[in-house]
């Protein structure tokens, strides 16, 4: 086989995951669905992928609630791949039941999927649902959805297969009454990474664009760059770009940073 390796991440990177719905059903904001980072990722030429998802509040039952996994592959719709329920697991038609198991952890409210002897096909983000037993305003069932775990399947060999950033910096440049801070970070695999930026005091969402990744070398390794926009007066405030990728975490400060040259924004 030539493929040597995979990986299990969130897409956000960030643990506590928003509540998604399905178009014309809604999701309630007080649940909150947890898809978790894997234990532990394994390598070899026919390993397991397992998936956690954790449901941090919820008023019913945790064993008498219904589960649902949703596998979705880059470019389609979310197909569902198999559901749980009363301790069965039931498994669409077009899927092999006896590479997947579930398991759920009652205590935790945690209910684990497990892929046996991932293959390349198995490449896609998968999404952990339930149906919530109150109804909306309209009498309508709330789905509320996890915000999907993405696995890889890769050629690579394991002692490559994991590359964090080679380079970050953070740039800037003064227009008007405002300043943009760039945070570029370059050259890491997989492609997945999460970016932030905050203040000395909390994450900041406003004014902030996050750029898609691109392929920087021939080598698999992808960059990314994010903007940060401030009015002037801040000039002298400390501004952080901060980024976890797989197992790594850290930050940048912004300092007496390197001027971005007119012509590059």
């Amino acid at each position: 086989s030539a493929w040597k390796g995979f990986s299990v991440r969130t897409p956000v990177m960030v643990l506590l995951l928003n509540p998604r719905h399905t178009p014309h059903r809604r999701s309630i904001a007080q649940d909150n669905l947890r898809q978790l980072l894997p234990l532990s990722t394994q390598h070899g030429p026919h390993p397991d992928a397992r998936m956690t998802c954790e449901i941090q509040t919820l008023e019913a039952n945790f064993d008498g609630i219904v589960i649902h996994w949703y596998q979705q592959k880059e470019g389609k719709a979310p197909e569902r791949l198999l559901f749980f329920s009363g301790g069965k697991v039931t498994i669409e038609s077009g899927f092999q039941a006896n590479r997947y198991m579930v398991e759920r952890i009652s205590i935790q409210k945690r209910c684990v999927l497990t892929i046996k002897d991932v293959i390349p096909d198995d490449a896609a983000t998968y999404y952990c649902a339930y149906w919530d037993p109150h109804c909306d305003r309209n009498s309508k069932i709330i789905n509320v959805f996890g915000s999907g775990t993405k696995l890889i399947v890769s050629g690579k060999l394991y002692v490559l297969f994991i590359s964090p950033p080679a380079n970050t910096e953070i740039l800037q440049k003064k227009h008007g009454n405002q300043i943009m801070y760039v945070c570029i970070i370059e050259k890491f695999y997989p492609e997945l990474i999460r970016v932030t930026w905050t203040d000395e005091e909390k994450e900041i969402t406003d004014n902030v664009v996050k750029g898609d990744t691109w392929q920087s070398t021939k080598e698999d390794e992808y960059s990314i760059a994010s903007w940060l926009t401030v009015p002037a007066e801040n000039k002298d405030k400390k501004y952080y770009c901060k980024y976890e990728h797989e197992e790594k975490k850290d930050s940048l400060e912004k300092k007496a940073a390197p001027r971005l040259p007119i012509g590059k924004i």
